[in-house]
């Protein structure tokens, strides 16, 4: 085989690869919308199963009562059998003593059978997702990272892959499917439409080993910062749920059949920091791989780029959160305004500046 003959191949090749990645995301797309009109089913066949709801709420507290032996204490000429200590798992500073919702399904037996086929079908997409990632990359011949309809496509995959992975750790997690498929087909729908570029090659200054590096654990940790996002969100709506519960008012009836289905206020708030708070420290090397990287490729650590900027003020803006988040006089909502706001940060740091402000990152185009 002739040298032009070999290259015309690898092009032919590589075009297949490209197309065959398209197709797949295409296909993904498509998963996820099932899985979409799944996670509805779910939520609204347990919006009508009230008594459901109530009956496992009172089930579920039937056996922490009766789990574990009574007190027995010693008396001069017997014994007395007292009752069980109550004990209160919410440790935050003025949470109250609240359950958390049975889920989505809301103790629904068909919106339960629904839930799991939204799960399964999530997991498909992702699968068909990734292995779209991995043709993109496989027709480039490198990481699939070098431009925002790249980005876009492998953050969404990392997003449903954490997703999943919490499930697959036993995490009560499912009340996140739809918010996250909402956002999901969001995101590819922008990626296909507005953000798409066709394959081609890195400029010179992404030829590193730390673009594995860097981007990777870039993309990571804004999928964990997402779902923390998220159930901050929904810690804002539940609070306020539980806040006029506690003050003797009635919510709306759609709320509370949403609401009541979602964990405790204490829970949502306590998950998103664990996230939030787990993932800091992968944030901060980011940062410091990409300022090891730019001393690489451009003779400087820190150039003060509109990425590095944003970058840095993101990580600032979660420092505070955290900080916050450990004093007492800032727990509860006014912590979680600065984490959204934090997470705002990031979102003008991956959109924002990658689109409207130049700068030594603008490779990445659109």
């Amino acid at each position: 085989m002739t040298l032009a003959a070999a290259t015309d191949l690898a092009v032919a090749t590589n075009e297949h690869l490209a197309s065959t990645s398209n197709t797949l995301i295409y296909s993904s797309m498509a998963v996820y919308t099932l899985a979409f009109f799944a996670y509805i089913a779910e939520w609204l066949f347990g919006s009508r199963s009230k008594v459901g709801r109530t009956a496992a709420a009172l089930t579920a507290a039937g056996a922490q009562k009766a789990s574990g032996p009574a007190v027995t204490v010693r008396q001069s000429g017997g014994t007395a059998v007292l009752e069980r200590p109550k004990i209160v798992v919410r440790s935050a500073s003025g949470a109250r003593d609240v359950p958390d919702g049975p889920g989505a399904h809301g103790g629904d037996e068909q919106g339960d059978l629904y839930g799991r086929i939204a799960i399964s079908l999530t997991a498909l997409a992702f699968l068909v997702e990734l292995g779209g990632v991995v043709c993109r990359a496989a027709s480039v011949e490198r990481a699939p990272w070098g431009n925002m309809y790249e980005f876009n496509i492998t953050f969404s995959t990392v997003a449903v892959g954490v997703y999943l992975g919490l499930l697959a750790l036993k995490k009560n997690v499912r009340w996140l499917g739809l918010f996250l498929i909402t956002s999901v087909l969001l995101d590819l729908g922008l990626a296909v439409t507005v953000l798409y570029t066709a394959s081609d090659q890195l400029v010179p200054a992404l030829h590193s080993y730390w673009l594995y590096i860097h981007v990777s654990t870039a993309i990571f940790c804004g999928a964990v910062f997402y779902v923390g996002a998220v159930a901050t969100i929904l810690y804002l709506f539940k609070d306020s749920y539980e806040n006029k519960l506690e003050a003797g008012g009635k919510p709306g009836s759609f709320a509370t059949s949403v609401l009541e289905r979602l964990p405790a206020a204490a829970s949502l708030d306590k998950f998103s920091y664990r996230v939030n708070a787990a993932v800091f420290p992968l944030w901060t090397f980011t940062i410091i791989a990409g300022a090891i990287w730019a001393g690489d490729a451009w003779g400087r650590y820190w150039n003060w780029d509109p990425k590095e900027t944003w970058s840095f003020i993101t990580w600032i803006a979660y420092a505070c959160y955290l900080h916050a988040r450990a004093t007492a006089g800032w727990k509860g909502r006014k912590a979680a305004y600065l984490a959204l706001l934090a997470f705002g940060c990031w979102l003008f740091n991956y959109y924002g500046v990658n689109i409207f402000v130049s700068g030594k990152h603008s490779y990445a185009g659109v």
